[in-house]
């Protein structure tokens, strides 16, 4: 792909670390084989600088040009004294109240540098951190900062991470000197509604979609936002428990995924945990949206007490105390449930072992045919995509014809050629018949008991 974000360089190796730089070599943030250029440059911002990729030549460009407006640009220090503040924004009026808290994770301080995603209101953010070690007592040896954007969607933001990277390294080496980044806003602002809500939420905003539309094959919306690795890692992170995050996100449960810093990688992770639930059936409606959050910190309890669908992030352990806020809990590959009738959910069946074997070799099958045939026309990503798509689909359409059946009953046949187990997956056909609203007499006894 020609966009590729830095998700391998942060997954498989420590937080980047910037050497001083004497302007011999390339500017600090630049990932291996993009263009260097030296200081002053290396900073800028002009529209000729931009990233060229995908999302270029893309069908439907102008929506994407539209949904890369930068409606916001800040820094966000440390202060010894303030704790994490605003230093600096564009424009002035903008409500930025928490980003101080979202852009800059708890935790950092143990790293030197991470990236990450959020949410405020109704926009998205991407902010990246970096801390850099000063002979100074007020700093307490260290300088701590980050920079980043607010935008309509979140589908674009990583087309500028190295940007973001630069301008958090400059920021730290030379504070206070913002006309790159004021170049860059004017270059990419997009236009403020004309009322907030005091909890920033634009009131002239149309209903935000969470995800690109389905319907398409997310060509070419959904496989510009997934940076080389994303879903693959996911599985490959998570093994068969995936089946079990998969059935949750399918009923839209609340799923709060903690990691220590650096947080990064994990906003992905939250992210393909959403693409888990894609269905492009026109006749699936009315049902609670899966939003991605991306990192959440203390500031977002109250909005998320009136949520009751959505997936996030967090490196702050008071999180998994707070079980009203939450149906799934996720501590590195450990999935866990507090609810009773939601622990018999965790549970991985014979038809959940299945299904990963049968993605498993479809993995496979697809490596082969690239190192042996040369063929690059699908990629894992797309493959892992469509397998998830095609198994909603699948469950979907046979519940909607047995709705549309007169006696609307459903069979444990019917549940097998759904790729389902008859009695380990009961429950969750039962949740899913509820939270989707679709009308069918479920006719599986619970298994009997010697």
């Amino acid at each position: 792909m020609a966009d590729r974000a830095p998700l391998l360089e942060y997954e498989e190796g420590p937080a980047v670390t910037f050497p001083p730089w004497d302007g011999s070599s390339p500017a600090p943030g630049n990932a291996a084989g993009s263009t260097a250029s030296p200081r002053g440059a290396a900073d800028s911002w002009s529209p000729e600088s931009e990233p060229e990729g995908d999302a270029a030549a893309a069908p439907g460009a102008q929506q994407q040009e539209e949904e890369e407006q930068v409606v916001a640009v800040f820094v966000v220090t440390f202060d010894t004294r303030a704790g994490n503040i605003i230093e600096w924004c564009l424009p002035h009026e903008v409500d930025l109240e928490g980003v101080e808290f979202k852009s800059m994770a708890s935790g950092s301080h143990r790293i030197n540098s991470d990236f990450v995603y959020f949410r405020k209101g109704n926009y998205f953010g991407m902010a990246c951190f970096a801390n850099m070690p000063v002979e100074s007592e007020l700093e307490r040896g260290a300088r701590m900062k980050s920079v980043g954007i607010l935008s309509p969607s979140y589908t674009l933001l990583y087309r500028y991470m190295h940007f973001l990277e630069n301008q958090v390294r400059h920021q730290l080496e030379i504070p206070g000197h913002y006309a790159q980044l004021e170049a860059f806003y004017e270059d990419k602002k997009g236009v403020l509604p004309t009322a907030m809500s005091s909890k920033g939420i634009p009131t002239s905003l149309q209903p935000l979609h969470w995800l690109p539309p389905v319907n398409k094959y997310m060509y070419p919306e959904m496989k510009i936002t997934h940076p080389a690795g994303c879903m693959s890692q996911f599985i490959k992170f998570f093994g068969e428990q995936i089946m079990v995050l998969w059935k949750f996100a399918l009923l839209r449960k609340r799923i709060l995924i903690f990691s220590p810093p650096p947080v990064g990688v994990v906003c992905y992770r939250v992210y393909c945990c959403c693409c888990l639930a894609n269905v492009s059936l026109p006749g699936i409606r009315g049902v609670p949206e899966t939003k991605p959050y991306f990192y959440i910190s203390v500031a977002d309890i109250e909005t998320l007490e009136t949520e009751v669908s959505y997936v996030a992030c967090t490196t702050e352990k008071i999180f998994e105390e707070k079980k009203d806020l939450y149906d799934v809990y996720v501590d590195n590959q450990n999935v866990k449930a507090d609810r009773e009738h939601l622990q018999q959910l965790l549970k991985i069946n014979s038809a959940d072992k299945d299904k990963y074997r049968k993605l498993n070799d479809q993995r496979q099958m697809l490596l082969y045919s690239q190192e042996v045939g040369g063929d690059c026309s699908t990629n894992e990503e797309d493959l892992f995509i469509l397998f998830f798509m095609e198994q909603n689909n699948r469950i979907f359409q046979l519940l909607l014809e047995v709705s549309a059946c007169q006696d609307k009953t459903l069979t444990a046949d019917h549940v097998r050629s759904m790729g389902l187990d008859p009695q380990g997956d009961r429950i969750f056909l039962m949740d899913l018949l509820e939270v989707y609203g679709i009308d069918v007499m479920l006719v599986i006894d619970n298994p009997c008991c010697p």
